[in-house]
């Protein structure tokens, strides 16, 4: 198993990170859910890099990439941004798109910023839901941004990060090998040996606000019906989202609705079988 290589471009004063996994065949972006990381899909990706080429991008605020000065600029147009920037640098102009929760909301961006650039998206919970799905308004209630706000940041070490993961919801139902990259992938070193979160609580906690802005899972919902290219939904049956939002999606797109085992986390809890989605639904 090889490394991922990686990637850093400049994009609207801010170095934005990537993995490039070197894979063969077409390019299978890898669009990572809020307050994770591209390397989150390595072991997806070390499965896949014989028939792919997986690209993996850590928008602004995360894994390897900067935090902005102004955290207003996490928003998900701006991300959606960070990706075709990266795109950009590698000179790639159609993709294969896996978007998980945040990252599905920026899957179907892309089509918005750059149409005809993701040829078929497999969104798993994408985070593009209706006006009414999501608390709105500077000051709606938004128990996940309140959560994400009190979240621990620095460990002692990624040992004692992955025991404590490892041993209560939600992270525990993770594959062990998914659990171990977000510990790789998702924290920082700092000089005293401690280990700090890549995606600083007030990071992730302003792009679950950013959610229920106007440009956020509004908009991504709004341009599911315009999508130029093919959508499969996908969404876990022990999710803590609603169901029904993602019917709603698949309505919108005209899109396959798959109901599969899991929580939100699903593709992470069994990457044979999103490595099998993939081949079945992310090729011509």
């Amino acid at each position: 198993m090889t490394d991922p290589r990686a990637i850093t471009v400049e994009h609207d004063g801010l170095h934005i990170n990537a993995l490039d996994w070197e894979g063969e065949g077409p390019v299978l972006l890898l669009l990572h859910p809020n307050g994770f990381c591209a390397g989150f899909f390595d072991p997806l990706a070390q499965e896949l890099r014989g028939e792919y080429h997986p690209v993996g991008v850590d928008v602004r605020g995360h894994g390897g990439s900067d935090r902005p000065a102004d955290l207003a600029s996490c928003t998900f147009p701006n991300a959606t941004g960070d990706a075709l920037a990266v795109l950009d640098a590698l000179g790639v102009d159609e993709v294969f798109a896996l978007g998980h929760s945040m990252g599905g909301a920026v899957a179907i961006m892309l089509d918005e910023q750059r149409r005809g650039i993701v040829r078929r998206a497999l969104l798993c919970e994408a985070i593009a839901f209706p006006p009414f799905g999501i608390p709105q308004g500077r000051g709606a209630p938004n128990p996940m941004a309140d959560v994400a706000r009190s979240r621990r940041a620095v460990w002692p070490d990624r040992e004692t990060v992955r025991a404590s993961y490892a041993a209560r919801p939600p992270m525990n139902t993770l594959e062990p090998a998914a659990l171990a990259a977000y510990v790789r992938y998702g924290f920082r070193d700092r000089p005293d040996g401690t280990v700090e979160l890549a995606c600083a609580p007030d990071v992730e906690a302003r792009y679950f606000r950013a959610a229920g802005e106007s440009d956020g899972a509004p908009r991504a919902f709004a341009h599911l019906p315009d999508f130029s290219g093919s959508v499969v939904i996908a969404a876990g049956d022990d999710s803590n989202l609603p169901g029904d939002v993602f019917a709603a999606q698949a309505d919108a797109a005209g899109a396959p609705y798959l109901r599969l085992r899991g929580s939100h986390f699903f593709p992470q809890e069994d990457t044979a079988r999103t490595a099998a989605l993939v081949r079945e639904h992310l090729r011509d």
